[in-house]
């Protein structure tokens, strides 16, 4: 973002990159959930995408949220690209082809997060009725192809897009037709960031599963369930993945740090102006010798604005970010923070799903991160993992544990119930024994004839 030039200390060292991950840890008793989840934006009659400018268009939308909440905006050179909630951190911003994300605050249970989300899709609702906009609940938009979405004016998408192009074939599909729900949750140590890290990327497919909902490319059947996660595979293999070294002995903040650095870069913020630097080393900025900028040398923002760029199944910043769900309606918004919140937050939950992946083999795990996006539950548990057949079922034992986790927090609302009510959406996709895609996929086959475009209606949120 533009603006964001304000004063960085500059990183003297390695351990300063290092010691920028450590300041996440924090005492349990100041753990926290944040919830991320991006809508497609889009217009009736005739069905279409939303362009940015335009009585109608997202810059339009922007408006409106901003004087309906008060939020502030901020800008890329003369555009507004979001806006920041001045009080509880969080805001809005735009992804490249105008899907409308909430970042939201970090919440203490998730009876918060269902507030926020509520509260947020309200606000959306009414301005985007005044605007003719809609909002849709899904891991890809269904019907338009890159080409027809319009770009929103960011310039780091200026640069990530042709970059996105050389090294990936599905890159610019990432940028301009996907959509998720993410979940960030909080560590009190470098041990306890490494049992998560890895607990979490273990069972990052079976989330993925429980929340496949982009069946549908250019208007017809993908042949995926989650097409979304299929595109990850095959965006930028230097960038994304299931991150094989977290497993290793000896797996520590600063092993992160050397996967980080060697990460290609795609850009550095001076004067509010973007530098593009895409495929350069950050080893090479920190030691003064990044092309575009002789002799200078990085700061903590520079590294944090890097960090931002890895896209690996789970993230590790100052916190733990959960990568790979679809969108979906307003109840799976929710339900993403609850699977992980249960699993990873209470010690007995955590133990018990370390136990279910610790002796999985790098391959067992990768071959599950490739099928499930065809598969979804009926992807099979690899290796000599007799427990169960398919992820389906390992699905069921994990989210029975996510609910015990959850139960144990003992966090209740106003009618006094925990936060297992939260977990309702995935519980009744085991219970049918189908992905939101596959229900889609039913319809579509059924009582649509063949034709993606009630989608808009029935995944309106």
């Amino acid at each position: 973002m533009a603006g964001a030039s304000s004063p960085s200390p500059l990183i003297e060292s390695r351990a300063d990159l290092i010691e920028a991950l450590e300041r996440g840890c924090k005492p349990k008793d100041q753990w926290r959930v944040g919830t991320e989840h991006e809508k497609h934006v889009f217009h009736r009659n005739p069905l279409r995408p939303v362009t940015y400018d335009g009585a109608d268009g997202v810059h339009a939308l922007l408006d409106g949220v901003e004087a309906e909440t008060g939020w502030h905006p901020f800008f890329d050179g003369e555009n507004p690209i979001g806006l920041r909630n001045l009080g509880p951190s969080g805001g809005i911003s735009l992804e490249p082809g105008g899907q409308f994300e909430l970042s939201g605050a970090p919440m203490v249970s998730l009876h918060d997060t269902a507030l926020e989300t509520a509260e947020h899709m309200a606000v959306s609702r009414k301005i985007g009725s005044r605007l003719g906009i809609h909002f849709l609940g899904l891991g890809v938009t269904p019907l338009w192809s890159v080409a027809e979405i319009p770009a929103m004016p960011k310039s780091r998408y200026g640069i990530m897009k042709p970059y996105m192009e050389k090294v990936g074939t599905l890159g610019t599909s990432m940028m301009f037709r996907s959509a998720t729900i993410q979940a960030n949750l909080d560590f009190s140590s470098e041990a306890d960031m490494v049992r998560k890290l890895r607990v979490s990327v273990a069972l990052q497919p079976v989330a993925t599963a429980l929340f496949a909902n982009s069946p549908f490319i250019d208007g017809k059947d993908s042949g995926f369930l989650s097409f979304r996660s299929h595109i990850w595979l095959n965006t930028d293999a230097a960038r994304t993945g299931m991150l094989p070294f977290a497993f290793e002995e000896g797996m520590s903040f600063e092993r992160y740090v050397d996967y980080a650095l060697d990460v290609p870069m795609y850009f550095v913020i001076r004067n509010g102006q973007y530098v593009n630097v895409a495929g350069e080393s950050f080893r090479a900025f920190l030691e003064g010798r990044l092309p575009q900028l002789p002799g200078e040398k990085p700061t903590v923002k520079d590294w944090e604005d890097h960090l931002s760029t890895l896209f690996p199944e789970v993230r590790l910043k100052q916190f733990l970010e959960m990568r790979g769900a679809d969108m979906g309606d307003e109840a799976a918004i929710t339900a993403l923070p609850a699977f992980w919140v249960g699993l990873l937050y209470d010690d007995i939950a955590l133990e018990e799903a370390w136990e279910l992946v610790k002796d999985w083999t790098e391959f067992d795990r990768q071959a599950m991160r490739n099928e499930v996006p065809r598969l979804g539950l009926q992807t099979p548990v690899p290796g000599n993992d007799l427990r169960f057949g398919t992820v389906g079922d390992l699905a069921r034992e994990v989210v029975g544990i996510a609910s015990a986790g959850l139960a144990r927090r003992a966090q209740v609302n106003a009618l006094g119930k925990d936060e297992t009510i939260y977990l309702a959406p995935l519980e009744e996709t085991l219970r049918l024994g189908k992905t939101p895609a596959e229900r889609w996929l039913d319809l579509y086959r059924t009582e649509w004839n063949g034709d993606v475009r009630p989608i808009f209606d029935a995944a309106e949120m």
